[in-house]
């Protein structure tokens, strides 16, 4: 890639090492064979359900039928578009220290880190610290590393959290590579390491006090005079006048420290550190965190313009300081380079509890479907992670989109220093609020708007301009974040994806019409399966009412156990749970994490995935409106202590809770009422498969029935949730037969 070509020299001669290597995954013909025979059994399904629909001799019998075929459309649909991350899944391994002994220090590329983060009480300052100190302590060198922290709330909380860390950077990056440590984010090392010697005493005494300092800013809402040391300091600070809101302010960008002239307590060099928040107003767009990165992109662009940007989450640190280097194994690779958008490294995470109650891994989604997308055109953006190469956000590797000035352009060199004043004054007019206006940003160049998951769609849009991606998947974790510890923040996330996830779907970037021409089948099939993730709702909202509600009432909808269709439905559900499984655990997972997996994909399809299509639909109908919810980040004591015992929170209420909780009350009621047949000796052949299902999801709402009854603690079942869910049931038993027998 041309903006590369200072890192290619030494690896371009037919001398070079292999730096990285590929192979194809052991189990992709026994999927491409599983395929095939679990696609017959699906038609024979669909078969069975048209059959029914024909010979319905009753509305009740037609209502059901026809439920149960658009479940089953829906399942069969999704299904297909998963297998397109099953047939070529592969595994790539990279060797760093080759790569060291052959490219020269000097030729190595610049890198430019993008850290966000919007408000200082859901995103604690001090964990954005930590993750920059952690990627500021990288093996690279220091004076081609520039970090920008983008503050979408214009907070000088964090502001002068990161005046504190640039003090104490001088002391921590060299104790990192003096003692070589592997966990570079202060939080951890101090965390996992229980050898004190007296250097270790001093500088973790430095990092409390500036820890201590930082929150009491943060408790107090402001920073207060006795915390400013010098006339540097407090012009930074005088922005902040009575009329600036987080929603209109002028643009605020402090360089903190500096590559070319700031350096540490062993006379070493540090990256640069630079605080950008960009100008808000309450009358222009500000599209959310894809317009904090165009901010970024632009205003690092002016002061530094890297080649390689590497975007992260404000909570999720470095865990290894060779990761550059380890990118640096496809970067500098001929082959590979000209097409060459961005390296995704897997989202994991610290902190989760023995089991992961609420999935919060999601190792389908960033483990076991990126390997399936790294065989095809490469894995999708996670948002955070990823390391791209500047020009992908230009056009496509053809045909490159100019922007509006050359000090933009991926290729333009900076020849001034970073706190020049005409650097400095044109940052500040880049981050503008108005300055893309009448512009490609966001729409041809840049990180792409139309969606809240900006990750995404910008991934999605960057593979159909031509570029390709490469999964990275070290053994020792890249990156670590942390995880959201209870349910309702698990569901609040959730539902922003999938408002965002739906936008994609109705826009004209649909991945069935627009992705499968533009990357490809079986990419487009990938895409799809991301984009419709919302639609488990349905399947699952049937499955979960419609057959326990005849089973109230004593209706047998599916085949008896004697009849070979129901050895069909037995196979299509141990198929597609036993290769949930498998794949599962070959990536590391265990069998307690698993079904807490599928037990929270059943709790989403009842609660974000069906209240987020909600919001969206009312959205489009100009009744309701949708926001970036930011994730909250603060931990409660309290409720650490419950995840960590691996005990469900429900105490904060949400409607998304009480779909839930009827869901569970029917499923029990149903299941009663199909053990007392069974007990009396009736019917018991004609509604096993109901009783089945109700036993299933009564199993998977155990946590439920515990808060519902057995808790007395924060994190029960709010009373009001579970007055509301019974009075729902009841009117759903009522209601439904009456309507189905007429």
């Amino acid at each position: 890639m041309e903006g590369l070509r200072d890192c290619t020299t030494s690896s371009s001669t037919t001398s070079t090492p292999t730096f990285h290597t590929l192979k194809q995954a052991r189990r992709t013909a026994l999927n491409r064979v599983f395929a095939a025979i679990y696609s017959c059994a699906i038609l024979a399904l669909l078969y069975h359900h048209a059959l029914k629909l024909i010979h319905s001799t009753s509305l009740a019998s037609f209502f059901i039928s026809l439920s149960l075929f658009i479940s089953d459309i829906f399942l069969a649909f999704m299904w297909v578009t998963q297998q397109s991350f099953r047939m070529t899944p592969v595994y790539r391994s990279e060797f760093p220290e080759q790569l060291k002994q052959v490219v020269n220090e000097s030729d190595f590329p610049a890198l430019d880190v993008f850290i966000c983060t919007a408000d200082p009480y859901k995103e604690p300052p001090i964990s954005v610290v930590n993750t920059a100190l952690s990627v500021m302590a990288y093996d690279y060198p220091a004076e081609k590393v520039s970090v920008y922290i983008s503050d979408d709330g214009g907070s000088q909380i964090t502001l002068f959290a990161f005046m504190e860390a640039a003090k104490f950077a001088s002391h921590w990056l060299p104790f990192c590579r003096q003692n070589n440590l592997a966990d570079r984010s202060p939080d951890a090392y101090f965390a996992s390491n229980q050898s004190w010697c007296s250097e270790t005493e001093k500088i973790k005494e430095m990092y409390e006090s500036m820890k201590i300092k930082v929150d009491n800013v943060l408790e107090r809402g402001k920073v207060a005079d006795d915390y400013i040391t010098g006339e540097e300091e407090l012009m930074a600070f005088t922005k902040w006048t009575n009329g600036f809101t987080r929603q209109d302010h002028p643009a605020v960008i402090q360089v903190l420290l500096d590559n070319g002239k700031d350096k540490d307590t062993s006379d070493h060099l540090m990256p640069s550190l630079i605080y950008v928040s960009r100008e808000k107003s309450r009358t222009s767009p500000h599209h959310f965190k894809a317009g904090a990165l165009n901010a970024l992109l632009r205003v690092s662009a002016v002061m530094t313009n890297a080649p390689m940007i590497l975007t992260l989450d404000c909570d999720m640190y470095s865990n290894d300081p060779q990761t550059p280097i380890r990118v640096l194994c496809y970067l500098t690779d001929p082959k590979i380079q000209s097409t060459l958008g961005y390296i995704q490294f897997p989202q994991k995470f610290h902190g989760l509890n023995e089991n992961d109650i609420y999935a919060c891994e999601h190792k389908y989604m960033y483990i076991v479907n990126p390997l399936g997308m790294d065989g095809l055109s490469g894995p999708d953006y996670e948002g955070s992670g990823c390391f791209f190469c500047r020009r992908a956000f230009f056009g496509g590797p053809s045909n490159m989109i100019s922007p509006e000035i050359p000090e933009l352009n991926p290729h333009h060199v900076v020849a001034k220093h970073i706190q020049s004043q005409p650097i400095l004054e044109l940052a500040h007019k880049v981050a503008g609020c108005n300055f893309e206006t009448s512009t490609s940003w966001g729409y041809k160049i840049g990180f792409k708007y139309g969606s809240l998951v900006e990750d995404f769609f910008t991934g999605y849009r960057l593979k159909g301009e031509g570029w390709k991606a490469i999964f990275c998947n070290p053994k020792r974790p890249a990156f670590l974040g942390g995880v959201p510890i209870s349910l309702v923040e698990v569901l609040v996330q959730c539902k922003r994806w999938t408002i965002g996830l739906i936008e994609v779907v109705f826009s004209k970037y649909n991945p069935i019409t627009f992705g499968t021409k533009t990357i490809g089948l079986l990419m487009g099939l990938a895409y799809a399966h991301y984009s419709f993730w919302p639609s488990w709702s349905i399947p699952i909202t049937i499955y979960a009412f419609i057959p326990q509600l005849a089973l109230l009432n004593g209706v047998s909808i599916f085949p008896k156990v004697s009849e070979s269709w129901f050895f069909l439905y037995v196979f299509l559900f141990l198929g597609a749970y036993g290769q949930h499984l498998l794949e599962f655990i070959l990536e590391g997972g265990t069998i307690q994490r698993w079904w807490n997996d599928q037990r929270m994909w059943m709790i989403r399809g009842l609660s974000c995935f069906l209240f987020g299509s909600l919001e969206y639909f009312l959205k489009c109908l100009g009744i309701s409106t949708t926001g970036f919810n930011v994730t909250n980040k603060v931990v409660d004591d309290e409720q650490s202590k419950k995840y960590e015992q691996g005990v469900f929170d429900f105490g904060v209420p949400s409607p998304m809770l009480v779909s839930l909780t009827m869901a569970a009350i029917i499923n029990l009621a149903a299941l009663v009422r199909g053990l007392t047949e069974a007990f009396m000796g009736r019917k018991l052949e004609n509604l096993f498969v109901q009783m089945f299902i109700a036993g299933f999801v009564v199993v998977n709402s155990a946590p439920i029935y515990e808060a519902m009854v057995l808790r007395s603690d924060k994190g029960r079942m709010p009373i009001k949730t579970i007055v509301v869910s019974i009075f729902l049931a009841l009117a759903l038993y009522v209601l439904i037969p009456f309507t189905v027998k007429n």
